[in-house]
């Protein structure tokens, strides 16, 4: 067996390692030169047997298989090769192309299939479509028993009320195709309901997708979200498969929903009500089967009112709604949580902080927590990494004017009206020069009061803070600012 090392490597680890079988010779020198250009490790056999002995050396990420061979031929040996390695794209190539032989190794499990002889760009996107589903199925496997035991302590840690009708819900609609709207503050587990919904789902072997909306402008959320043709726009050299594509059977989840532009939701009402989309500079419509749950940490009925979500949409994503409620309406759940935390982060960073001091408990059941689950796993982890509690509760109390259940607030905080702003005839705020001098409470109060002159306009809200788009995002989640407070 011939094989071709690579110094390129793949996630600062080894290459991805290409199995080439074919019985033509001149084939097997065409592929080792191209996939070895493409930074991939390449092992050749010239027959299935050859192959199938050495695949516990070979070890490959994905093989290429004629369909045509000497001895067993290929759709035999996909049939093997799926029964010893089923998580390995195969990428079936033939100079014939019948239909017959097309359907059958589709069905067999083969993820492309080309014919010779074939170009480039395709060779390089059926490696690219195999390697990232395999990503992402792998990725799934990495999550399950992680989410697994996080989900348990979120959902059933304590006896709230309101998270045993958040429970109650997912279990009824987890093993459906339904669409599912999660809502709550920043920090509070959206994301995790979205994994429980999908490992509690008939969709649970295919893959999970996740998509940040606010993370990305509208031109390049669409690409992401549908993919382009080759040549839709400059720099586009070829084609990219979209988040859709990629969740076909199984999940995508749209966090921050209410950020995606109208014109951009239009596209996702059409996915959702048609399974059909067209990719960027693309002519026919690709068909697929995705279930969509979102997200948000807005109030959804007020944008429809404002003209900023469409309401076509709106109704069609809140079939189903879970509300999570923030962690000071469920503080019986801190401990369960604060000793999940406590032994993730042991484990982590090698640490043995066993339990926290009856000082600090006292403190966090009195705490607001604006920043919810997040906030309070952070600050665990803090005090595992520094092996101490001290710097925490100090930072609490540093806060000053940050509500505390139980307890009047100090001294009054700096308001935006105080400071004689006037944002009509332009004037603006330094929110920097505001943190140093008022801390974080008033940064919290002037940062609530610009989103509600300007009607939770984010990016206008930015401008008159003199703060960019992102860092007013991520000064309203370690606030636990949502227009849904």
């Amino acid at each position: 067996m011939a094989q071709q090392s690579s110094a390129t490597a793949h996630n600062d680890s080894e290459p991805f390692r290409v199995l080439v079988i074919d019985d033509d010779p001149g084939v097997r020198d065409y592929m080792e030169a191209l996939v070895t250009r493409q930074g991939y490790q390449v092992f050749l056999a010239a027959d299935a047997e050859q192959a199938l002995a050495d695949l516990d050396d070979t070890r490959p990420d994905v093989v290429t298989l004629d369909v045509v061979l000497p001895g067993i031929d290929g759709l035999e040996t996909l049939k093997r090769l799926k029964k010893r390695v089923p998580e390995v794209p195969v990428v079936m190539l033939s100079g014939h192309g019948q239909a017959r032989n097309i359907v059958e190794a589709m069905q067999l499990g083969a993820s492309d299939f080309l014919r010779k002889p074939f170009e480039v760009e395709e060779l390089e996107l059926a490696f690219q479509k195999a390697l990232e589903k395999r990503a992402l199925t792998q990725e799934v496997e990495r999550l399950r028993g992680r989410a697994r035991s996080e989900t348990e302590l979120l959902l059933l840690c304590g006896d709230n009320p309101k998270m045993r009708e958040v429970r109650d819900i997912i279990e009824q609609v987890a093993d459906t195709d339904i669409t599912v709207l999660v809502r709550g503050e920043s920090g509070t587990g959206k994301e995790l309901v979205a994994r429980t919904l999908f490992q509690l789902s008939g969709r649970r072997e295919q893959p999970f997708v996740k998509v940040n909306c606010a993370a990305l402008p509208s031109e390049l959320l669409e690409s992401e979200l549908f993919g382009f043709e080759k040549g839709a726009f400059t720099g586009a050299q070829k084609r990219k498969l979209g988040k859709f594509e990629y969740a076909n059977n199984g999940t995508i989840f749209l966090d921050e929903i209410s950020e995606m532009h109208p014109s951009l939701q239009a596209k996702l009402l059409q996915v959702l009500q048609d399974g059909e989309f067209s990719r960027l500079g693309g002519e026919a419509d690709v068909r697929v089967n995705t279930r969509v749950i979102a997200a948000t940490n807005r109030n959804l009925e007020e944008a429809v009112q404002e003209g900023s979500f469409r309401e076509d949409l709106y109704y069609r994503l809140n079939v189903v709604t879970v509300h999570i409620p923030p962690l000071r309406e469920r503080l019986d759940g801190i401990p369960l949580l604060v000793d999940h935390f406590l032994r993730k982060n042991n484990e982590q960073y090698n640490k043995n902080l066993q339990a926290l001091s009856q000082e600090t408990m006292d403190v966090f059941m009195k705490y607001n927590w604006p920043g919810n689950v997040r906030e309070l796993e952070n600050m665990v982890r803090r005090m595992v990494v520094l092996g101490s509690e001290a710097t925490v509760l100090e930072e609490i109390s540093l806060r000053g004017n940050t509500p505390i259940r139980g307890e009047e607030p100090g001294e009054a905080p700096l308001d935006v009206e105080e400071m004689n702003v006037d944002f009509s005839k332009g004037e603006t705020i330094d929110l920097k020069a505001i943190s140093r001098r008022a801390a974080q409470v008033a940064e919290k109060r002037v940062i609530e009061r610009v989103l509600a002159q300007t009607r939770w306009n984010r990016k206008e809200a930015a401008e008159k803070l003199q703060i960019s788009y992102k860092a007013l995002l991520y000064k309203m989640k370690e606030n636990g600012l949502s227009q849904s407070r």
